[in-house]
């Protein structure tokens, strides 16, 4: 096969493209506008260079940068003169143009050289998977459980930022381990009470009830009134003008958790909607659930894109580097920094469901955490995630249901 090489760097008006011949030589480069005319005038050029050249094949890449290139994409898959050619589309990962382009050490940085650089990477090979863009489908779910992904994060920071708030306000409440700092309780009694003195001396009976009625899942509802109360005893005094900022901007920060937390209950059930038109049998392992499974297939796609379960670990991040030089080895090695984020973490979400419900997990998680003194969770719900990797691929190819263990 003689391809055309087609490296394109994207940006949010322009998209820089060069046309490289099947020897490495360069045909022609140009600029377009990021807009349906500009991948039009993209798509006659490439189109007039392989009649030039008489060529059948092209192989077109591009960085994954945001937004910009995505519907470049969709605009390209479907331009019916490129469909009367053998095409090959390829999103790559900038890292990996990164590194490849430092082969170059005297190449200046500008859009220009690096759509050369994305063209070279191309006839080099050894790139990351093609696109699944011909099955919109997966992209539609995708837009989803990467929108999903982005609010939770949200969340996370905004709870953050709310026991940061905490710390001011009661530093006893924050400081103890078995009071969940964002819980539904520990937000009901920052509301009802303006200042730690209210807290620390209300009545324990009505402090008791109010408890009780807000948290509905303590087996000691007194006593976790009484901690409570010792805690916020045990805090320091904030000057009240100081202490109504804080109440204020506590207040901000509990309405952002309540709405992101209506946002992805709106998100999980637009993606249970948009996931029941994509056969899968993920959804058979207990505890991975309908938003997880969703996840991960979104960013997978078709899982005949990928030769092997390695390939698809490699694929999400979870592959340990390696530090070895003669008789020496690394005890401890990290995770690789590469990756697909969204994907790693929906694996992790997932492991981390499954191995409560299923005892081969359970097992294998509880094994792995004991083997070390360190990070014994982050490890051993990495190994976990790997694990569950190596049964989605399985499942996947043979298109079967998990039948779990004995317990």
């Amino acid at each position: 096969m003689n391809p055309l090489f087609v490296g394109i760097d994207v940006s949010s008006k322009n998209n820089v493209t060069y046309l490289m011949k099947p020897d490495g030589s360069k045909h022609s480069s140009f600029s377009v506008q990021n807009n349906l005319g500009g991948a039009k005038l993209m798509s006659e050029k490439i189109v007039l260079a392989m009649e030039t050249m008489g060529l059948n094949d092209v192989v077109i890449g591009l960085e994954a940068t945001s937004i910009y290139g995505d519907s470049l994409v969709y605009a390209l898959r479907e331009d019916r003169r490129l469909g009367r050619y053998q095409r090959k589309l390829h999103v790559l990962n900038p890292k990996q143009v990164r590194k490849f382009k430092e082969s170059y050490p005297d190449l200046p940085k500008n859009d220009w050289v690096d759509a050369f650089v994305i063209a070279d990477h191309l006839r080099f090979g050894r790139i990351g998977k093609e696109v699944y863009m011909d099955d919109y489908r997966y992209k539609s779910l995708q837009t989803l459980t990467r929108a999903r992904f982005d609010v939770v994060q949200n969340l996370t920071r905004e709870k953050q930022h709310f026991a940061n708030y905490l710390f001011l306000k009661c530093c006893g409440m924050a400081q103890d381990k078995d009071i969940a700092n964002s819980s539904a309780t520990t937000i009901a009694l920052m509301e009802r009470f303006e200042t730690v003195d209210e807290l620390a001396y209300a009545d324990l009976d009505e402090l008791t009830k109010f408890i009780d009625e807000t948290g509905r899942n303590f087996a000691d509802p007194a006593a976790k009134a009484k901690a409570i109360q010792t805690a916020a005893r045990n805090s320091y005094r904030l000057p009240i003008t100081v202490n109504n900022s804080v109440n204020q901007a506590m207040a901000v920060s509990i309405a952002t958790m309540r709405a992101l937390g209506k946002q992805i209950k709106v998100l999980d059930k637009a993606i249970e909607q948009q996931f029941e038109i994509i056969p899968n049998t993920l959804t058979s392992i207990p505890g991975i659930g309908k938003v997880y499974s969703a996840g991960i297939i979104a960013e997978i796609g078709d899982i005949h894109r990928f030769s092997s379960q390695a390939s698809v670990a490699k694929f999400a991040g979870l592959v340990w580097t390696q530090h070895q030089s003669g008789d020496f080895e690394a005890q401890h090695s990290k995770l690789i920094k590469s990756g697909n984020r969204y994907l790693r973490y929906y694996l992790l979400e997932a492991a981390n469901s499954v191995r409560r419900c299923d005892s081969e997990f359970r097992r294998y998680y509880d094994l792995k955490f004991k083997e070390v003194n360190q990070f014994q969770h982050k490890r051993a719900l990495a190994l976990t995630a790997r694990k569950l990797v190596r049964l989605i691929y399985r499942l996947l190819m043979d298109n079967r249901l998990y039948i779990p263990p004995e317990s």
